[in-house]
């Protein structure tokens, strides 16, 4: 595929990009969504492509903040009340009606989809009931006080309750039920390939300029930039570092780009009694898990120079953390630096845990869902050699590393979230907020790491209405991840996209590629 890049960065020059129909967008996705179920699996990808033809209650802006969407308002009313008020005259993609019952089925499936691997049940956790006082007007009873709830109800898709009432993910991949309220209807999905959309001419929203848009899944980064050169794509979001120079140089593109809510971070199996990928230096299992002491955790955080990682193998497109946020987010906290390498004190470390000699671990990555996943993890096993912990890459495509980690099969992995909200609760209460199906935390947990001292902070800022002392909470809780190491923070991502000249897009913090993002230009 790099053949490909070549030849047609040769040929650029000479070949402007094919124009397109007037009211057709073709996008180039970096990932492939895996379904058309919106309450399926909390991840990108799929939130992205079903943003298209699913809305919330609350909507998000460009960075992050709530904004009205099937709620035309909303208001406190007690401490534990919250008015909504619905949008009139919604109707679903097959002309019924949008009532109140669809958004009450909506918010009871969210959490009990069967086979999810990352659920959306945090999302719902703090409601305990909902009362329809008129056809328009909901008032949602929370278990405690609560300010989160607009930002948790922009997590959850409405979909329509006479098609999907005993309906499966499988029934929305085949689009049976992929009916919803969005922009755009679905027709055609074809896993690993591409989504065809239809404008919806009779949304609620702003009128948009796409008869109809493709969603290409284009994996390979040499095959997306090529893509675009060639004139077959529109846009491309992850716009591979090493091609970024080039891009920025031709006259026919333009770059979009916003830091981004996404962080990249190494996780650590701490449920296994003998972490799966992790043997002495001969290769026989330890008798028992070092990443379950926090001072190995330390020592492996110790031993990433993370400057080298933004600069030389991101090539500049990432920063250095010891967060999950990007500087001025609400919850980021100043004064927590990333920390510099220092491989004495993680040796160190590892001798006073028991591990003078350090032993051999196998990271798990994905090679085609972040930008230079495959790199940032080989380069990660280059320095943990140096304090004696021999790593290997296990790299794969993330359809594979998606399944594999969700039956927690790594010990090592390379791993990634985007604060779809914007600001901190997102990653406390999913990331590392303790595993617990009946209470709805740690959906995303995979590290399994639990400690009530943290859970305690959570739900304290979850329940703390004034802002800044919720901040202050969140800065509490950001301190206690870093110093006990519930994951290791790595970099800070810059989303970035290429977009053709006579387009211009609205760049996001929270990444996803959205038609609706982008207009043809004035």
């Amino acid at each position: 595929m790099r053949l490909a890049l070549l030849a047609a960065l040769m040929l650029g020059p000479l070949a402007a990009p094919a124009q397109t129909s007037a009211q057709t967008l073709a996008i180039g996705s970096a990932s492939a969504p895996t379904s058309v179920d919106p309450l399926f699996y909390n991840t990108g990808p799929n939130n992205a492509l079903t943003a298209h033809i699913f809305d919330h209650l609350v909507e998000r802006d460009a960075r992050a903040r709530p904004i009205p969407g099937l709620a035309s308002s909303w208001r406190v009313l007690t401490e534990t009340s919250w008015e909504f008020i619905l949008r009139p005259g919604v109707t679903w993609h097959d002309g019924r009606p949008f009532t109140a019952e669809d958004v009450l089925f909506s918010i009871a499936r969210a959490p009990n989809v069967q086979g999810s691997p990352a659920s959306f049940a945090g999302f719902t956790r703090a409601i305990a009931r909902i009362e329809v006082p008129e056809p328009l007007r909901l008032i949602i009873h929370t278990r405690a006080p609560h300010p989160l709830l607009p930002l948790d109800l922009s997590s959850i898709s409405i979909v329509q309750r006479h098609a999907a009432e005993g309906a499966a993910t499988e029934d929305y991949n085949s689009l049976r039920v992929a009916i919803g309220t969005g922009p755009y209807r679905i027709t055609a999905f074809r896993p690993g390939d591409r989504a065809e959309l239809v404008r919806n001419d009779a949304w609620w929203g702003p009128a948009q300029p796409w008869a109809r848009v493709t969603y290409r899944s284009l994996i390979n980064d040499g095959g997306r930039t090529a893509a675009l050169l060639a004139g077959d794509v529109d846009i491309i979001e992850q716009v591979p570092s090493a091609d970024l120079p080039r891009l920025r140089r031709d006259a026919r593109f333009t770059i979009s780009e916003m830091a981004s809510a996404r962080a990249m971070y190494l996780g650590t199996n701490l449920a296994a009694e003998t972490a799966p990928g992790i043997t002495d230096n001969a290769g026989n299992p330890l008798p028992a898990n070092p990443l379950r002491d926090v001072r190995v955790r330390q020592a492996l955080s110790l031993a990433i120079a993370r400057d080298s990682l933004a600069e030389r193998v991101m090539d500049h497109t990432a920063v250095p953390t010891a967060q999950w946020l990007p500087e001025g987010a609400f919850g980021f906290d100043p004064a927590l630096p990333p920390p510099r390498q220092d491989i004495e004190r993680a040796r160190q470390f590892l001798a006073e845990a028991g591990y003078p000699d350090g032993f051999r671990a196998t990271i798990g990555t994905p090679n085609d869902r972040w930008p230079n996943d495959a790199r940032v993890s080989q380069a990660i096993a280059q320095m943990l050699s140096r304090i004696g912990i021999r790593a290997t890459v296990d790299a794969m495509p993330f359809s594979a590393y998606a399944a594999r980690n969700a039956r927690m099969e790594f010990g090592l992995r390379l791993a990634s979230w985007g604060s779809s909200s914007g600001e901190s609760s997102n990653f406390l209460i999913n990331i590392v907020a303790t595993f617990n199906r009946e209470r709805r935390t740690g959906a995303a947990n995979w590290n399994r790491y639990s400690s009530p001292e943290l859970d305690a902070l959570i739900a304290r800022g979850s329940a703390t209405m004034d802002d800044t002392a919720r901040e202050a909470v969140w800065h509490e809780a950001t301190r206690h991840v870093f110093e006990n190491m519930a994951v290791i923070p790595l970099l800070q991502l810059n989303n970035i996209w290429a977009v053709r000249r006579g387009l211009a897009h609205e760049a996001r913090m929270g990444e996803a590629t959205l038609a609706m993002s982008v207009t043809p230009a004035r």
